[in-house]
């Protein structure tokens, strides 16, 4: 009854007032554009390798990817003994051993970055320049070839009086091998470890600055990480959470922060026998960093296990499964990437995304396209949990976990459409499908 009546609309306030305050708030509205523009929408690669710029060879990639199928063959060489190990369900042993072997021989390492600092350590300069030289041809000729990482580059020394020096050459060496090897290439990522200070942060803004006008680079084009390795670069002596103003500091260049376990452990007093990422320690740390980035287009990354999966079969499966739990407990908790520290952690790097991914597929396309063509359900889902939806299945689809025709089949939406949902425009309505 009264459905097809026409209402009568009345207002009482004048249009100055919406005028007025709109006006007012212009310079919050600058700043929320500025400081959240929201996750770039790119692909977040789920680990980063570091290897010292002395091991780094044309053939790093593809050997840690034989070494690692190499473990599986003698450790864990089908689907079921495999998933004996970590746990697996039936219905995923297969399916997580085929992708994860897949994986192995096609892209075993995603983010590759070749290190000049604690894996390094301390060269005459001369040694030095020429690792830093010989980085730098081979990745763009891997590039050129096709056969680098998604994303590679190298992590320099700190902002440290003792070691600035040296950390700003061999930066201006690496950058300008690959500017005089052809340019910079699209996946490079560059990484400040062991800040302290937003002024470090600065500093590395200053220093990239310089080198792209001494190059004629667009202004911005290079980015960097930033390591939280440091009890100061969490709180500063003020209270404040410095890494909320080191992310500020960076002007918008900032591409990542990189949780650091062992370095900020012991900055702690941890003992050497706790450190680890599960610790409460580095719960705390990274909450604040989470808070901290949410909505500023910075990623996350957790850090890495020393328990190496080496030796016998008994102490490589608890390796295994220590890296396995840890990988799992990080994606639970929203950090999608972490580190990884030997060839033998790759499988279970994998076997950890591979079935995060897959376990939680079913439900979150069937929500999904619920929502997509708002149908109901035992679940009623807002705008902000079809982004994280949507965000779920594409992350799923980057790191191979997922097939597109079977998210399509599953959801009705195509690529396009997911990322309509998973970053939709500031202050209006979450894309809609199709």
């Amino acid at each position: 009854m009264g459905q097809g009546r026409q209402e009568t609309v009345a207002t009482s306030l004048a249009g100055a007032v919406t005028e007025e305050i709109s006006a007012s708030l212009a310079p919050v509205d600058a700043e929320l554009e500025r400081r959240y523009p929201g996750d770039p929408g790119t692909r977040q690669p789920v680990h980063t390798v570091y290897v010292p710029g002395d091991a780094f060879t044309a053939g790093t990639i593809r050997s840690w990817g034989g070494q690692a199928l190499a473990a599986l063959d003698e450790h864990a060489p089908d689907p079921a003994s495999f998933a004996a190990v970590l746990g697996l369900p039936d219905e995923l042993a297969e399916p997580v051993y085929t992708r994860v072997r897949a994986k192995l021989e096609r892209e075993p390492v995603e983010d590759l970055r070749v290190d000049f600092e604690d894996g390094y350590g301390s060269r005459p300069d001369a040694e030095e320049d020429a690792t830093a030289a010989r980085a730098a041809r081979l990745i763009a000729e891997a590039y050129a070839k096709g056969t680098a990482a998604p994303y590679t580059g190298i992590r320099t020394k700190c902002m440290e009086a003792a070691v600035r020096d040296r950390g700003i050459r061999t930066l201006d060496v690496f950058l300008t091998g690959l500017m005089e090897a052809g340019g910079l290439p699209d996946g490079l990522v560059l990484t400040l470890p062991k800040v302290t200070y937003p002024e470090q942060v600065g500093a590395m803004v200053r220093l990239l600055e310089a080198f792209e006008e001494a190059r004629g680079l667009a202004p911005g084009r290079l980015g960097f990480e930033i390591q939280i390795e440091t009890s100061q670069a969490v709180l500063a002596t003020d209270g404040t959470a410095t890494v909320a103003r080191m992310i500020q500091a960076a002007g918008g260049r900032a591409t990542g922060l990189h949780y650091g376990t062992f370095d900020y452990s012991a900055c702690l007093g941890v003992s050497a026998a706790h450190q680890a990422a599960d610790h409460p320690a580095a719960d705390h740390a990274k909450a604040v960093m989470q808070v901290a980035a949410a909505g500023t287009g910075v990623r996350l990354s957790d850090g890495s296990t020393n328990v190496l999966p080496v030796g016998p079969t008994e102490q490589v499966h608890d390796a295994w499964r220590l890296h396995y739990g840890l990988v799992r407990r990080a994606l639970a908790r929203a950090y999608y990437q972490g580190w990884d520290m030997h060839p033998g952690h790759l499988p279970t790097r994998y076997a950890a995304v591979f079935a995060f991914y897959r376990e939680g597929f079913a439900q979150a396309a069937e929500r999904l396209a619920r929502y997509a063509r708002r149908a109901g359900g035992d679940v009623m889902d807002e705008p902000a949990t079809a982004k994280a939806l949507g965000g779920h299945l594409l992350r799923g689809l980057d790191c191979g976990a997922l097939d597109l025709a079977e998210v399509t089949a599953a959801t009705g939406l195509s690529r396009a459409d997911l990322e309509g949902f998973a970053a939709p425009r500031r202050g209006g309505p979450t894309a809609s499908a199709r």
